[in-house]
Formats: structure tokens, sequence, C-alpha cells
């Protein structure tokens, strides 16, 4: 009763002029600015929001849709809008546009329950996971990917170090489609070894990174091969495309098949193990590290950093711009992740991103699944509650004692529980580059322009559909 007998006094405050707009015949109509008032008044909350949002914006039936929830009423009051909230603190939301990957904390867990409630045996997981990867195919146009028959490769400056080396290089994974990235090999390692694909994330300065480096350069020092390549329109690859591109849902499908083509030339190798396959990358290189791993199963290890949440499935279209998370009646990277159940999988993530309930929402979730083929004993989080967003040091110990242990590769850990990173190189950005950054230098059929790739691709999906138009009927 006291909050009906609220918005009746909230509603006499307005004064005569928006008493008279509060009839039916004017819809009950107010501006969204004022409704907001009357929410922080009500619930005791502070809204954060640019006037410029918001501006000129009036609520039909606006006090009709408040709720005794503070957050069901302002979704209430939003959704005409196409905006949401941001919870800030436990007293205080902040405006801002709809944006289709993210969710609230909250969604999150309630989309968990509602996924775990679909299985509760291996069997009905396994029948899920069927159900989801041909999904997870058709909204990436797999009909459209090229086998890989040893397409043109450009390898540029091989260098060595003390226990390791490194070569750039320069794949071609698609007609005129070049992914270019650095290899970093073990030296004086005899018989097979590991092979670790490192897809690039969002970072500053890319496969350029330090961090990156130093991570790439340590998993070659302790006894693998590694290849840290390019995202679609970044890097070297902005020689071929226009940087905006990037930015695109062809973006995601090109990354993807990258990923394929880079662990094809991977296991080529005459020294590589394909028994001993891994993936690791973090932000953006994180979501690339889950897809792939759901997808190929030649991996036997994942490592996915900074990125596993329930309610953000990335914020770049290279991410979620193909509608792989609508896949099975709607899903998320959290199935993707538990997907590679029962094999190796380290889960990394912090406190000061999506990632930060980790330990407590999506852990247990994947850990639900592993308990299905009684592998708890391969599936590991390490939560660094007090670290931000960024693949750093002690993010990076953790890949390598993990690395160490499923892999049996070298250790460098120190008695205080680092690691001994002093052994790598931090190489400029010229010395790693294929081309030495001149588009003059790429392959002379090399494409050369985001309209030539897409009038490519929309012609070989138009045949791709035409033959399977044919073949049923």
């Amino acid at each position: 009763m006291r909050f009906y007998l609220y918005l009746l006094g909230a509603l006499l405050l307005l004064g005569e002029p928006g008493v008279s707009a509060q009839t039916s015949d004017e819809r009950y109509r107010l501006p969204l600015s004022e409704v907001l008032q009357v929410f922080e008044e009500q619930y005791e909350r502070r809204i954060s929001v640019s006037g410029q949002l918001i501006k000129d914006l009036e609520l039909d039936y606006a006090l009709w849709r408040f709720r005794p929830d503070p957050e069901l009423t302002l979704r209430n009051i939003l959704g005409p809008f196409d905006l949401v909230f941001e919870e800030q603190t436990d007293s205080s939301y902040r405006i801002v546009p709809f944006a289709y990957h993210k969710r609230q904390p909250s969604e999150g867990a309630d989309l968990l329950v509602h996924l775990a409630a679909q299985y509760r045996n291996r069997e009905e997981w396994e029948a899920r996971k069927e159900r989801l990867r041909p999904c997870l195919l058709k909204a990436l146009d797999s009909e459209v990917w090229p086998s890989w028959d040893a397409p043109s490769a450009v390898v540029s400056h091989p260098r060595t170090y003390q226990d390791y080396s490194v070569e750039n290089l320069a794949l071609e994974t698609f007609p005129g489609v070049f992914v270019f990235g650095t290899i970093y090999k073990p030296v004086g390692t005899q018989g097979k070894v590991p092979v670790i694909v490192s897809p690039n994330g969002h970072f500053s300065q890319g496969r350029y990174n330090k961090d990156v480096q130093a991570r790439c350069a340590m998993m070659a020092r302790m006894g693998a091969i590694v290849m840290n390549y390019d995202l679609f329109a970044w890097g070297e690859s902005a020689l071929q495309f226009e940087s905006s591109s990037h930015r695109s849902s062809l973006a995601m499908v090109m990354q993807t098949i990258n990923g394929f083509r880079v662990l094809d030339y991977l296991l080529s190798l005459e020294q590589a193990d394909p028994d001993r396959v891994g993936i690791t990358g973090g932000s953006g290189g994180g979501s690339q590290t889950m897809l792939l791993a759901a997808l190929d199963e030649r991996y036997s290890l994942s490592v996915p950093a900074v990125m596993l949440s329930s309610y953000f499935s990335g914020g770049c279209p290279c991410e979620s711009g193909r509608p792989i998370h609508l896949c099975g009646g709607g899903s998320s990277n959290v199935e993707l992740s538990a997907s590679f159940a029962p094999k190796p999988q380290l889960i990394i993530s912090d406190g000061g991103d999506w990632t930060r309930h980790v330990p407590e929402m999506e852990f247990p979730f994947v850990q639900g699944v592993y308990a299905f083929y009684n592998a708890s004993g391969n599936l590991d989080n390490a939560h660094f509650p007090d670290e931000g967003h960024n693949y750093g040091a002690s993010k990076r110990y953790a890949l390598y004692d993990f690395l160490h242990e499923h892999f049996q590769l070298k250790s460098f850990r120190k008695a205080d529980g680092s690691w001994d990173e002093k052994g790598f190189v931090v190489e400029s950005e010229k010395d790693m580059q294929v081309f030495g950054g001149s588009e003059d230098l790429l392959p002379e059929h090399a494409l050369r322009s985001f309209a030539a790739l897409e009038s490519l691709w929309n012609r070989l999906l138009l045949d791709a559909n035409s033959k399977i138009i044919k073949n049923e009927e």
C-alpha cells in the first residue's frame, strides 16, 4: 500500500500541468527526466545519465510502469527507448543505450540456471552439445570455408636467441587473404613438441605488445611451438583491409577461419606433436579461444583469459557479430567453455571486468559439465580479484603452471611462485613485421580492400546456397 500511496503523492507533486497530463486521454505521459527523478526518490537510488541521451524523451503511462522491485521498474521505464541500466554500486545505476552483447549479472545468473536445467547428466549434455555445434558453424557460414591445401606462406626474418627462435609468417587462409603472425620455437629440444595457437586480443599494440611477446617467448622457452597472430584488420592485416572493417560481422568469420588455418600450418611442421595442442588468448583472444576450442576437436588444452562471462559476449562484432550466442534457443560463452570438457582447461579471471563473478557463477557451471565426465581435476580457475583486464605477469604464471602440469613442459618457476621471464627479448614492431609495413610487398593476388573481400564472400555464399538448394531438389 505504501508503494502506491507514494505514486499518488508523486503524481500530485507534479503540479497542475502534470496532473492534467496524468489521464488516459494523454496516455499518462511524462518527461523521462521527471520519471527518473521519481524513481530516485522512491527507491533511494542514484541515477547517472547524460542529459543529451534523454533530452526531449517522454514516456507513455509513465508511473504505471512502477513496480515494487526497482530493477524491474527501471527496465519498464527504459525499455521503450532502447535504453538499459548498468549497476555501479548497490545504490546507483548508469543509464546507457541498449547493447545486444551485454546483460546484467543477475540476468547472466538466470541464464545459467535456465541452461543447467536442460541437462542433468552426460547424455543430455551431449545432446545439447550436438545441437549447438551445427548452429555455430552455420552462423559462421562454414559452407564457404575453403579447404586448406598448403596455400602460400611467406616466412621472413628468422632470428635465434638463447633458447628459442622467432620468425614472421604471412599465411594465406582464404583466397587472397593472409593472416600475419609471429612463430616462436624452442631451440635445442629433441623429438615432438606441443603446438600452441595464440589468437590476439584488443590490447594495445596487438602482437607487438610486450606482455604478448613475453608470454609467447616464454612458452617457446618451455618447449612449445607458439604462433601469435593479428586480429582481422589489425596490425599488418591493415595492409589489406581498412581498420574500420574490423568491427564487422565478417571479421568474426575471418578470425575463426584464421584460427583453423593457423593450426593446420603448425601441425604440418615436422616437430609438431598432434597429441599436445593448446590454445590461449586474452580478451578478444579469449573469445576466439573459447570458440575455436569448441569447434576444433584437435585441441587438447584450452586457457581462455579474462573473457568468460554469462552476461557479456564481447563488445566487438569480431566476437559477437554472428549469432552464435542465439544457438540452441540462447547460449553463451559459458556453454562454449563447457563444451571443451573433459579436456584440460584453465579459466583465468579477475575482479576488474566482466569476469569478476567467475568463481561463484560461471566456474561452478562449467564444473558441473566436467563432473558429467568425472573430469573435475582437468578444470581450474585462476582468479585475481585485485587485478584488471589484462594478461599480465601473474596471469601468465598461472598459464605456465598449467602448461607445465599438463604438457610436461620445462619449468622456470622461482621459489616465490613467480616465473623467470628474463630470458626473452623485447622486439620492435619493425622486427616482427612480415612485409615491413609496406602494402607494395604484399603478394600480387592479395586482396586490398574490404569491399573486395565482401564481394568474393557473397559470391561464394551464393554459390554454396545454390548447391544446397539443388541437392535438396
